[in-house]
């Protein structure tokens, strides 16, 4: 019992820790550094829920699932070396999971979206130009042929033409739910060409779909260089695993991690692994493309 209350102690503390630096809260009330309310804290989780294609998982559940996967790290990492100080890490390093696939799956949303838009700029472009199309309904009618996981945000967006037909608040409900930089700068772009006018649209976005299509092809490049390296990357974690759990049957075994001596050398070693973990995805991560038109 002491072990699961050490790790669930540490689970809250991995969470103070992770929005103290992601959303600047000084405490569990949601207090900021001026000392005003962080109502929109709730908002902003949501919102990268969103992002990341979960717009049916409210915040609530994410943090459950969190502080949950933190107790059950912290329980089979007890049961296997029998030590609180092992599991009160491994709970912390355990509760980052669920933050670390959001962002994986984020990130594999981002680059979807990044292979549809050259094709999604031409199409708008084709129907703008020479089929005659209004630009909402050119966006419109391109969005229903994107990626699947992209569809929702086109029909929000659609949802708020509809209500509203204010194209600005249809392209800022668009770009929030993207949240890409393509995405980004097509929308500025057909707002601009919608409210100003112009001749040089079809100039301007085949301009466009040819920068993406470039910017496209190197990513691909380079994450096709990496390929091998992130395949290595996984020895990190099998390797060291492996070891410890041939340790328990050797010499005294589990007892061995009981120890004090046992306890502060696993929990240096677990220290070591995911910082080499950690640093491994620093050094092979491709630059992503700052959002400029976020606002």
């Amino acid at each position: 019992m002491t072990a699961l209350g050490l790790s669930f102690c540490a689970a809250i503390g991995v969470h103070l820790i992770w929005t103290r630096w992601a959303h600047g809260l000084r405490n569990l009330r949601g207090r900021t550094a001026a000392g005003t309310s962080r109502r929109g804290f709730g908002d902003s989780i949501q919102r990268w829920l969103v992002q990341a294609g979960l717009e049916d998982t409210r915040p609530v559940e994410f943090v459950a699932v969190t502080a949950t996967i933190g107790l059950l790290g912290a329980a089979v990492t007890f049961a296997v070396f029998g030590s609180p100080l092992p599991a009160v890490l491994a709970a912390g390093f355990a509760a980052t999971l669920p933050i670390a696939s959001y962002r994986s799956r984020r990130r594999r949303r981002a680059q979807r979206a990044q292979e549809a838009w050259p094709h999604l700029i031409e199409e708008i472009r084709i129907l703008t130009g020479s089929v005659g199309r209004s630009i909402p309904q050119a966006l419109f009618e391109a969005g229903s042929r994107a990626p699947k996981d992209l569809h929702k945000a086109f029909e929000a967006a659609h949802r708020e033409w509809l209500i509203t037909t204010d194209f600005a608040r249809t392209t800022a409900v668009l770009k929030q739910r993207l949240a890409d930089p393509t995405a980004d700068a097509a929308c500025e772009t057909l707002l601009v060409a919608h409210e100003v006018g112009g001749a040089d649209l079809d100039r301007r976005l085949e301009a466009l779909a040819e920068d993406r299509i470039m910017d496209l092809h190197g990513r691909r490049d380079a994450r096709a260089k990496q390929a091998g390296v992130r395949f290595a990357r996984w020895f990190v974690l099998i390797v060291p695993l492996g070891m410890a759990l041939a340790g328990m049957g050797v010499g005294d075994g589990r007892d061995a991690y009981r120890e004090p001596t046992g306890q502060l050398l696993v929990a240096v070693g677990m220290v070591m692994i995911v910082g080499c973990w950690v640093w491994a995805g620093r050094i092979m991560q491709v630059p992503e493309e700052e959002r400029v038109f976020d606002r």
